[in-house]
């Protein structure tokens, strides 16, 4: 354990106090005593403020557990009576100002990575250009795939003439397809679509977003097209989600500090990160803007949101006046604002909001008086750093039941600072689960996404945030789309976020990035949005439908599949996360496709098997079976990692012992969330 220091009342790790005083606060001019006094009463008026509404989300909670339990209808009237539905708000419209146009007015992708991967993270904030040549070739996003051991010309020729088809979908010529362009000027359709070149390059707009088509005679592709294309680049990642949360593993002084650290390097843009591929020592960077030879220049980076923590967690990075690890959440608040200082008065190398602007992400609130905590959190945080009012914007994860059934209650409450709200299946579905533990069996997992509520939840979203004017003024997200592997599937599939009238959605590489764009391309968001906008809101009796099963003739081989499914989810995840300290990496399914994972899954997967021994419908003997089955799964998945520790016949092994803690003791965590145990866990291990 570190040593702790007294900072203004505060006991702060070591680590974490000279991180902020050597590291972050010289560089601002600002003096560690009077920051840390700040800090000090910020923690003062917010953290008992933090406790009591955790206080009312158990009380909710067990108020329905009982009604369940009692016989009674957990109804609209039931819910509104014990508090858990808020009245709606008047109609209103957010005011916003302020905003970077890759939030507000584009269209686009958007991604989501582990703070603590340094890698990961350059690769995805310069994720904003990417090559569909590359994309295509190297994924199934076309039929077939290239023969390895060098380049293939015949899956390049493939290549080359999708990627052509697709410019004659955004860029159409005024007299030919792309495909017979041969060594000449090119005649747009509408030649208002070319705004820039770069040497013989040229650079297009459709849809808000930009296509540079690159030539290059000299280039081995360029040299055989009749033009010259050498590659195709198309603007991607529009924003990268830097997560502290859902998918990194940090759990005391020295993790948290390594995140911030990470979050330092990029808003002074002195990140980098060096690493060995194919022999050669590989340096990462962040990318500098592109520049074109009409002077116009455009950001070679996605513009970069932090996502905090919820309002759950402590950490024993810092303890308040009364011996109490300090909320979390209020720490990632201050200390992420304070280093995007850097960007706010334009110290790093690089600018990430050119409006003046900090971009927040807030996951797991429930309901609007928790966004009206993080509106007065965000606030004092302001204050502190003496900045004008609604500098920190918020992102709001439409995550929690609660919230999603109060949405508009919610959006009001940060009225003046919302930026995004999304939809996450896995986390509302584990809330789902959790709230409604008692009204009994769920149905299986596969029949989750055509449940009547889950329609309900991603429309009442839209068309919620549309009334509350958020087109043109911010995001309004989907979810992940979780498959690396299989981008045609993902081609096939994806198009309907932007059909749904999401002007962003999540991926989980920049590749998928480059990709999910060209549905951007093909589906106008914001003349979408103007159509739904005119739909009726969907009513609550939908979204208050409990997807449970009972009565239902439950097969023993139907159990066996579930239960496997489930522990074999919860074990390949875990594994990692306790043993590595690993939050997000592409973990093998049960049918060996990878799929990236963070806690969302995990949740979903606990509270299910935790819902099944609560109803009868497998027992404690069955869970351990397949737990034993799935170890056994999971050991072999994992044989070629020197890193892994194995499972099956471990009694001993923390992760094991994690894995079913999540399960026996699920329905007794705080809203089903898996961060308490991970976190014990990971503890015992780090101290081991």
């Amino acid at each position: 354990m570190p040593d702790m220091l007294d900072r203004a009342g505060l006991s702060v790790a070591a680590p974490l106090a000279a991180f902020v005083e050597e590291r972050v606060l010289p560089g601002l001019d600002i003096e560690a005593g009077a920051w840390w006094s700040g800090v000090a009463a910020i923690y003062a008026r917010f953290a008992p403020q933090n406790a009591a509404l955790l206080q009312v989300r158990d009380d909710l909670q067990a108020k329905i557990d009982a009604r369940y339990q009692a016989g009674g209808a957990v109804d609209e009237a039931y819910l509104r009576e014990i508090g858990y539905l808020v009245p709606e708000p008047a109609s209103f419209t957010i005011t916003t100002e302020n905003v970077d146009p890759e939030v507000a007015t584009m269209a686009g992708p958007q991604l989501v990575v582990p703070i603590l991967n340094a890698r990961f993270l350059l690769n995805a904030a310069n994720a904003r250009w990417g090559s569909l040549y590359d994309a295509y070739y190297g994924t199934d996003a076309l039929p077939g795939m290239a023969v390895p051991g060098g380049y293939d010309p015949v899956r390049g020729r493939q290549v080359v003439v999708a990627a052509k088809a697709f410019l004659d979908q955004a860029v159409p010529l005024a007299d030919r397809p792309w495909a017979e362009l041969a060594d000449k000027e090119p005649v747009l359709r509408d030649p208002a679509q070319l705004v820039g070149r770069k040497g013989e390059s040229w650079l297009f707009v459709h849809n808000g977003l930009h296509i540079e088509v690159v030539v290059n005679r000299d280039h081995p592709i360029g040299r055989d097209d009749p033009s010259g294309i050498a590659d195709v680049i198309l603007e991607s990642a529009l924003t990268t989600i830097c997560d502290l949360e859902d998918s990194i593993a940090a759990v005391d002084a020295e993790d948290k500090v390594a995140a911030y650290a990470n979050w330092l390097g990029l808003m002074t843009g002195t990140l980098e990160e060096s690493f060995d591929k194919g022999g050669k020592t590989i340096t990462r960077r962040l990318n500098a803007d592109r520049v074109y030879d009409n002077g116009l220049t455009l950001p070679g980076r996605s513009l970069l949101f932090v996502r905090n923590v919820g309002h759950l967690m402590t950490t024993p990075a810092l303890r308040l006046s009364d011996g109490s690890d300090a909320p979390e959440g209020i720490l990632d608040a201050i200390l992420t604002s304070t280093i995007a200082l850097y960007d706010l008065r334009k110290l790093g190398a690089f600018q990430n909001s050119r409006t003046g602007s900090v971009y927040i992400v807030k996951p797991k609130m429930h309901g609007p008086a928790e966004c009206a905590f993080t509106n007065a959190l965000f606030d004092a945080v302001e204050d502190l750093l003496g900045l004008d009012r609604h500098t920190i914007k918020v992102g709001v994860m439409d995550e929690e039941r609660r919230t999603s059934a109060n949405l508009a209650a919610c959006i009001g409450a940060v009225k003046d600072r919302i930026v995004f709200i999304n939809t996450g299946f896995l986390d509302r579905t584990g809330d789902e689960m959790h709230t409604a533990m008692r009204a009994g069996p769920m149905i299986p997992k596969g029949e989750m996404k055509t449940s009547a509520w889950i329609k309900a939840y991603e429309d009442r979203n839209v068309r919620i945030g549309l009334a509350a004017g958020l087109s043109g003024k911010a995001q309004i997200g989907k979810g992940m789309w979780a498959a690396p592997d299989r981008m045609g599937d993902m081609m096939t599939q994806k198009i309907a976020h932007p059909q749904a009238g999401a002007n962003t959605a999540w991926v989980p590489s920049p590749t998928a990035a480059t990709l999910h764009a060209m549905h951007y391309h093909q589906v106008d968001v914001f003349a979408r949005q103007g159509e739904i906008a005119r739909e009726a809101i969907p009513s609550l009796d939908a979204l208050l439908t409990v997807p449970v099963a009972p009565g239902r003739n439950w097969k023993p081989d139907e159990i066996r599949a579930e239960l496997d499914n489930n522990a074999q989810g919860i074990l390949g995840y875990v594994v990692r996360w306790i043993d590595q300290g690993v939050g997000c990496s592409k973990v093998p399914d049960i049918h060996d496709i990878g799929l990236m994972e963070d806690r969302a899954t995990l949740r979903i997967s606990s509270q299910h098997i935790a819902n099944w021994l609560l109803h009868g419908v497998t027992t404690p003997d069955e869970v351990d079976a397949a737990f034993d089955r799935m170890a056994a799964k999971v050991d072999v998945q994992n044989a070629g990692d020197p890193l892994y520790r194995p499972m099956h016949g471990h009694p001993e092994s923390l992760a094991l012992q994690a894995a079913r803690a999540l399960v026996f003791d699920g329905g007794a965590q705080p809203n089903g969330y898996t961060e308490p145990l991970l976190h014990t866990y990971r503890l015992m291990l780090k101290q081991n």
